[in-house]
């Protein structure tokens, strides 16, 4: 199966070189911020199936950079899902839960209400449309705090920072699943194929790790399984103010995902695991 891939150097496009052979356009080939390149070059390529891996995903930055934001995760995949409506492939596309405010306390359904608390999850929710307007054979799969060897994200940051100060105040009022960049490649390789099979899966989808945590029991979980001494207090949101707000409740109700295509939550502590090998394979190498 020829796959088409947007994105190569971000957390889950890398994992996605790594586990197939696929054809993975950077933003030399392929500039999310014009839409119209990116249809084209679906079209000039006729993959089996095409995944977007790529995104804007400077949570904070995008409440002054909405426009942009809003192009590269609004415009870009919609005109993306029209080429591929107009080509008769599937469309995977990679989604946030940040499309919903965040409240109460139960995981959220595929089919929930969204309502974006910021500027990023309104671009998010506004490519979710487009994909969906297209008409095409689709998943939209929304996922949450993504986290791998490669690129910026929380594991690397605590890993970073924790040593470096002995202990650090991180919220715990945000909950949600963590979730393995290599975990949701693999997932999205797995959905292409059964969609080209059997179109009729398309809708849209949840996958994030389990079991559910706060943002301090995941530090906690980093430093205990990385062997470090660091103390972790736990601080609600209001004490660590960012431009912009984060949903405390960020659980994804996933059934609907293992029921349609075989794929359960996976075990986020299993990928940490991973990732601190393959970060230690990285330092080894340097």
């Amino acid at each position: 199966m020829r796959i088409l891939v947007f994105g190569r150097t971000g957390q889950v496009a890398t994992e996605l070189c790594r586990q197939a052979d696929v054809t993975a356009l950077g933003r030399a080939e392929a500039d999310l911020a014009d839409p119209v390149a990116c249809a084209a070059a679906i079209r000039a390529r006729t993959p089996d199936a095409v995944i977007n891996a790529a995104a804007y995903t400077a949570v904070d930055r995008a409440e002054e950079e909405e426009a942009l934001a809003t192009t590269i995760n609004g415009a870009a995949p919609a005109a993306m899902a029209q080429a591929c409506a107009e080509l008769g492939i599937p469309f995977v596309h990679v989604s946030t839960d940040y499309v919903f405010d965040g409240s109460g306390e139960a995981p959220r359904r595929p089919d929930g209400a969204m309502a974006p608390l910021g500027a990023y999850g309104r671009s998010k929710l506004e490519g979710e449309l487009g994909v969906r307007a297209a008409g095409g054979t689709h998943v939209i799969l929304r996922t949450s705090w993504v986290v791998s060897a490669h690129g910026s994200n929380f594991v690397k940051t605590m890993l970073r920072v924790g040593p470096a100060r002995g202990s650090l105040r991180v919220v715990d009022d945000q909950v949600g699943g963590p979730t393995p960049a290599a975990d949701i490649a693999a997932a999205c390789l797995r959905i292409a194929e059964q969609l080209a099979i059997d179109p009729g899966k398309s809708g849209t989808y949840h996958f994030a790790g389990a079991p559910d945590t706060s943002w301090a029991g995941f530090a906690r979980a980093i430093f205990d399984m990385a062997g470090l001494s660091v103390t972790v207090e736990d601080i609600p949101s209001s004490e660590y103010p960012t431009p912009a707000r984060r949903p405390l409740n960020s659980r994804l109700d996933c059934s609907s995902t293992e029921a349609a295509f075989g794929l359960p939550r996976p075990d986020w502590r299993a990928g940490l695991a991973d990732i601190l090998s393959d970060l230690s394979i990285q330092e080894g190498a340097t």
